[in-house]
């Protein structure tokens, strides 16, 4: 009977290992800590469920979702962080049965201390690990709070030049605001790119401060360009990558491919094995 039992650990811990070689075969970012989702927002043109499902077409299991997005897969009504508990439920059931993980939420905010109460609860109910945000600077200390009491990240997210946080330098001047060690930065590189900075020296500004990453490749290095298949573009995508390894981040990062609307999960399917061919070369 020992014997017998002996043998069906051992047996056991084989497929677990198998199992794990696997899948850092598939997806070499997890064997980083890195979780690489979709940001929903690259097909927003689509309800939520249909976002999920071009998703795991592209090879990914988890996304970020937006507030806004309708919702589908039979469930009426928008991403919205104000939903009830029975909507709430619906969608992490039928999230369950795609196999599907909502990590992240942004870029969203509040506009009162009772809103940014209502997401923080929202993110806890949908077992979101990360809030995206560009908080006006009044708010900083109470999400610092709320982050502190809920235990969940949130990152400032930058847009482009001239919006209020595109320098790295303010992000992390309201992250001192934010006074928490659950709040940092969720790095755009490619908005970074359109406002003239270089991503990887924005990264290194960033180092201890990183909480999550949009991630993008364009074709030029100027405001008004568009997205194209990672690696093949301006942002240094393989500088980035390195910078990453260098600071020994771990968290998520959002595939955001905002270009060919109708039709872009092909890119991003693309764009997902060219970070994973990269990653398996290093």
């Amino acid at each position: 009977m020992k014997k017998h039992l002996r043998f069906a650990i051992l047996t056991g811990c084989i497929t677990l290992v198998m199992g794990v070689t696997a899948l850092y075969a598939q997806q070499p970012e997890k064997k980083l800590g890195w979780y690489l989702s979709a940001q929903t927002y690259t097909f927003n043109r689509f309800t939520f469920f249909e976002a999920v499902d071009k998703t795991l077409g592209a090879g990914m299991n988890s996304v970020e979702a937006f507030n806004g997005q309708e919702i589908g897969g039979g469930i009426d009504g928008k991403m919205d962080y104000k939903m009830d508990a029975e909507k709430r439920k619906a969608i992490l059931n039928a999230l369950k049965k795609k196999k599907v993980k909502l990590c992240a939420f942004g870029v969203v905010n509040g506009t009162t201390e009772e809103e940014w109460k209502q997401l923080f609860e929202f993110a806890k109910a949908m077992g979101i690990k990360v809030i995206n945000t560009e908080p006006n600077v009044e708010f900083l200390p109470l999400i610092g709070e709320l982050a502190n009491r809920y235990k969940i990240k949130v990152g400032i997210h930058n847009h482009p030049k001239p919006t209020k946080y595109w320098d790295p330098a303010i992000v992390l001047e309201a992250i001192a605001k934010a006074n928490s060690k659950y709040v940092g930065a969720c790095a755009d590189i490619g908005h970074w790119v359109r406002s003239g900075l270089d991503p990887v020296e924005s990264l290194k500004q960033y180092e201890g401060h990183l909480v999550s990453l949009h991630f993008k490749d364009l074709a030029e290095k100027t405001p008004k360009t568009h997205d194209v298949h990672w690696g093949t573009g301006v942002c240094n995508v393989e500088g980035v990558i390195a910078e990453l390894k260098r600071q020994g981040f771990k968290g998520n990062i959002s595939a955001e491919y905002e270009h060919n609307w109708e039709d872009n999960a092909g890119d991003v399917a693309q764009s997902v094995a060219n970070f994973r061919k990269l990653l398996a070369e290093k």
